[in-house]
């Protein structure tokens, strides 16, 4: 999930953390994600549907309004916006816990950095053994590059531990990926390291277009089955999850260790409903593959 909006009174913020403890106290989760959102300005010239807000830093939010959500917290950190210094004080910090953070960069070339990846990584592998780092992969980058398996290996090589895809929409480009990764990568004697597939539901037109805006590729056929639907939130549920279980099956039968991660683009009180049924569902669909698998 995003944190609330920075300019929000502290009464507010501790109002909307309530209602997300409250969403998430009968969910069965291993870990909650919070983003550390950037504008994006630089990376597409068409306006963005929804206002770029600042958020509070996920750190903070996760440590001060989220305690009562007792299971360990995936902090996002946009290393651009540190220097060395504040990002290697933000690395120490509480250097006897075992924490968890996925490293992003600039949103596009166009974005003035501070601080890039490759440096971010250094520094976090020589300052705290107990931060756990993961990367951002992007399948679509794949149809149009055909290299985003090689980048996944250079941050593996880096120090990476896992990977969060952003929303996937598309399964032809996920599994183009995952195939690539799996050969390039066992090839050379290596073991595949988690993959998280990232699902969202969409409820309306503007939730669609958004998601658009953010480079989330629709295939043709999968974005008119939600435009000219009956019910376009709900088919988007029945939609993700079919692509998590093609992906979760294919992973499968290769061993590499798939999961998702499950979140709402929108902040509509039904699309995040949506997105608290669907992580229930795809626990369920686990629990009983994974049931399957054990009694073989």
């Amino acid at each position: 999930m995003t944190p609330p909006k920075a300019s929000h009174s502290p009464e507010k913020i501790s109002e909307i953390a309530q209602k997300q403890v409250e969403r998430l106290k009968n969910v069965d989760l291993d870990a909650l994600i919070l983003y550390d959102v950037q504008e994006e300005a630089e990376r597409v010239d068409h306006e963005r549907p929804y206002p770029y807000l600042p958020t509070i830093d996920p750190a903070i939010y996760g440590d001060k309004y989220l305690r009562q959500v007792e299971v360990p917290k995936i902090i996002y950190r946009c290393v651009g916006n540190d220097t060395r210094a504040s990002f290697a004080d933000w690395i120490k910090t509480d250097e006897s816990e075992d924490r968890f953070s996925v490293y992003v960069g600039a949103s596009s070339s166009k974005q003035e950095v501070k601080l890039n990846l490759p440096d971010a990584y250094k520094l976090s592998k020589q300052l705290n053994s107990n931060l756990n780092f993961g990367g951002v992969v992007i399948p679509e980058r794949h149809i149009k590059k055909n290299d985003e398996h090689i980048r996944v290996v250079e941050k593996i090589n880096n120090g990476c531990n896992f990977f969060i895809t952003q929303a996937t929409y598309n399964v032809e480009a996920s599994k183009n990926l995952l195939s690539d990764l799996y050969y390039y990568y066992t090839n050379k004697g290596f073991e595949m390291v988690p993959i998280l597939f990232n699902l969202a539901p969409c409820g309306t037109a503007k939730t669609l277009q958004f998601m658009k805006w953010l480079g989330i590729s629709i295939p043709g056929w999968l974005e008119n089955e939600l435009k000219y639907s009956n019910d376009i939130l709900d088919k988007s549920i029945q939609l993700s999850q079919k692509i998590f279980e093609e992906l979760f099956e294919f992973g499968l039968e290769k061993g590499i260790p798939i999961g998702c991660s499950i979140e709402s683009v929108s902040t509509t009180k039904l699309e995040i409903e949506a997105s608290i049924q669907l992580a229930k569902d795809v626990k369920a669909f686990l629990d009983k593959k994974l049931l399957s698998l054990e009694s073989r």
